[in-house]
């Protein structure tokens, strides 16, 4: 008969959960740009979320420390690497969107943007809920069927933009250019939502 040797520490699951908050203040911020007035405004937000960035890549980077330094993990090790870097897109995809919206001085974005933010915020909140449930590996799928809806929602609300953007009459073009990079990092966000998703899934197949 068969044993799994379970560790007590419960640091590995902490770590999830505090890498999983950035992603909620990331989408704060997100949403926060989104309503901002003037550029010194919206320069205030790109450096938040900028801090938010930074502090999402000390707790990737104390999730892998740990695992270096574990002998027993919670699951494989590529499995908590995987995961703790599709976290950090995440952050990353969302850092990069408010850090353009502030460097080319973008002050109205398209409206499908919003519905973008909206999404992503949702997804933050899901992947929060999802990393405590780690631990026993139990009522996940539900958060990876959703995940994968909202990110079907995202796609879709992408390509209307792109439409809207590329076929508007008298376009410039250099704005067409500045709105098509911060809607394609927003979309980069949501398709690093569901890598982390993915990666969730799989570990739970695997510890199942």
């Amino acid at each position: 008969m068969g044993f799994s040797l379970t560790p007590k520490d419960d640091g590995f699951y902490e770590l999830f959960s505090l890498s999983a908050k950035h992603l909620i203040d990331g989408a704060a911020e997100l949403t926060a740009i989104l309503g901002a007035q003037t550029q010194e405004e919206r320069e205030t937000i790109a450096a938040r979320m900028s801090e938010v960035e930074t502090s999402a890549d000390e707790a990737t980077h104390a999730l892998l420390s740990k695992v270096n330094s574990s002998f027993i993990t919670p699951f494989d090790r590529e499995d908590i690497h995987g995961l703790a870097s599709a976290l950090d897109d995440c952050v990353d995809h969302m850092d990069a969107a408010a850090d353009l919206v502030a460097l080319y001085r973008i002050d109205d974005l398209p409206k499908g943007v919003s519905k973008q933010v909206e999404i992503l915020s949702r997804m933050a909140e899901l992947t929060v809920e999802a990393m405590p449930k780690l631990r026993s590996m139990k009522d996940l799928s539900a958060y990876w069927i959703e995940i994968n809806r909202l990110e079907n929602s995202a796609d879709k609300a992408y390509r209307r933009m792109l439409a809207k953007l590329f076929n508007a009459d008298g376009a410039d073009a250099i704005t067409v250019m500045k709105h098509k990079e911060v809607i394609d990092e927003l979309e980069a966000a949501a398709d690093a939502f569901e890598t982390v998703a993915h990666k969730v899934e799989g570990i739970a197949v695997k510890e199942s």
